[in-house]
């Protein structure tokens, strides 16, 4: 797993909250770029959140590129 030199596989953050907060309104699995266009955050930095999130179990890749929130991400908030 590469670095992306933020706190990704640490707790919540006040972003991932955010970024969760969003999934949960979204019908479909959603693309990087649409998760920070909700959230107003810049894509990269949306990009490293989603991974520690995909790593806690929190979100998933049910289609190459996009996610969605799972059972555990939902109860994390």
């Amino acid at each position: 797993m590469a670095k992306c030199g933020c706190s990704c596989s640490t707790g919540l953050s006040d972003e991932q909250k955010k970024i969760l907060t969003a999934m949960v309104g979204m019908s479909e699995p959603a693309a990087g770029k649409e998760i920070a266009a909700a959230v107003g955050m810049e894509s990269k930095a949306v990009s490293c959140k989603l991974t520690g999130l995909k790593n806690k179990g929190y979100i998933d890749s049910p289609v190459r590129c996009k996610y969605a929130i799972t059972a555990e991400g939902k109860a994390a908030l």
